[in-house]
């Protein structure tokens, strides 16, 4: 029997079993397109039923692609680029071309400009050993630089076959829709999108030509993103989905930032300074006394959203820094980030056990 793909997520279709992905009835099975029960549930009901795919299911997809001579698209989530990096990359994909994508360009303030964004991306990769053959910064949503990312796909191909990869939540299915109408703008048999992470299950094929495809590969899991413990309700609360407005709040030390009631800073020790925060602009970010914070969380009256899992302040991770004499990112994977010029100050973290906490060279 021929095997059959879900359009939308890349499952084997089956008939046999729903609790398992590419459940379809059989009665749809003459449908012109085919999606699976819970990408069609996933469209048009906005219902995410949970799969029995696990980390190294993605991953061994991943090692797939590393025996294949083909070009890699990388895509970066520009607002979450440590969230976004894929561990062991270089030692699964060493042999292939990688072209970078920095998605998300239209969630970073018009002000920032794209060559010392683009700059700042080759520094950050370096660290991690990744060595493009080049950079670009796109936006799905936007149709930012699309025209520019076919044009590099079709240079650096070279007529062999392009994956895009990328960990969950990056837009990389949103762009491939994206690319798909650019090229065909009839085309209606879109890839299954949403903010919920690990939407696609398997590669879905789209043919270049009768030699060549574009594959789409499932979202690898980098667990230590937040969007993996909030709940589905709290997604669009944190999940940023236009461009990112600043907030400035001047500090002196002991005194403390909630954003919302998902993490905190603490100030400790320093001068007056300036902290800048990159998040969601739906998410209330609230200024007291660190005298008084611990009790203001334990209240759970004013901060919103919170975790149903962390019933005290006590139950969050502890993460503290002295802070270099340049500009830095204090960044909350998944949730945003803060900027800070603070020489020799020290600051703590407060955030959900399991999420990453990072200092990195500042973005902005």
């Amino acid at each position: 029997m021929e095997e059959i793909r879900c359009y939308g997520c890349g499952a084997i279709i089956q008939n046999e079993n729903k609790k398992m992905i590419g459940y379809i009835p059989k009665s749809a099975m003459n449908n012109e397109v085919v999606l699976c029960q819970r990408c069609f549930r996933l469209k048009n009901y906005h219902e995410l039923n949970e799969t029995n795919l696990t980390q190294d299911d993605f991953l061994n997809i991943l090692q797939t692609i590393e025996d294949t001579n083909s070009l890699v698209v990388y895509m970066i989530d520009l607002f979450d680029f440590n969230g976004s990096l894929i561990p062991g990359l270089t030692r699964h994909l060493s042999q292939n071309d990688i072209l970078i994508v920095g998605n998300k360009r239209d969630i970073l303030p018009k002000s920032a400009k794209d060559q010392k964004i683009i700059k700042w991306l080759r520094r950050q990769l370096k660290e991690y050993g990744i060595k493009p053959v080049d950079v670009l910064l796109t936006s799905g949503i936007k149709k930012y630089n699309v025209d520019t990312l076919i044009e590099m796909i079709e240079h650096y191909r070279n007529k062999r076959d392009v994956y895009v990869v990328g960990v969950t939540n990056v837009g990389k299915s949103s762009m491939i829709n994206t690319l798909i109408k650019s090229i065909n703008p009839t085309e209606n048999n879109l890839i299954t999108t949403s903010e919920f992470p690990g939407t696609t299950l398997d590669l879905i094929e789209i043919p270049f030509d009768d030699h060549s495809s574009l594959y789409d590969s499932p979202g690898i899991i980098n667990k230590h993103q937040i969007a993996h413990i909030v709940e589905k309700e709290t997604l669009k609360e944190i999940m940023p989905t236009g461009e990112l407005r600043p907030a400035t709040f001047q500090l002196d030390n002991q005194q403390t930032l909630y954003f919302g009631g998902l993490a905190r800073i603490d100030f400790i020790k320093g001068k007056h300074s300036s902290f800048t925060c990159y998040f969601n602009r739906r998410l209330t970010i609230h200024r007291t006394k660190l005298i008084n914070a611990d009790e203001l969380y334990n209240r759970h009256k004013t901060l919103k959203p919170t975790l149903k899992q962390i019933e005290s302040i006590k139950d969050f991770a502890n993460f503290q820094f002295k802070l270099p004499d340049y500009k830095v990112d204090i960044v909350i994977s998944g949730l945003g980030f803060i900027s800070v010029h603070s020489p020799d100050s020290i600051i703590k973290v407060k955030a959900p056990h399991g999420v990453g906490v990072f200092i990195r060279e500042a973005l902005i």
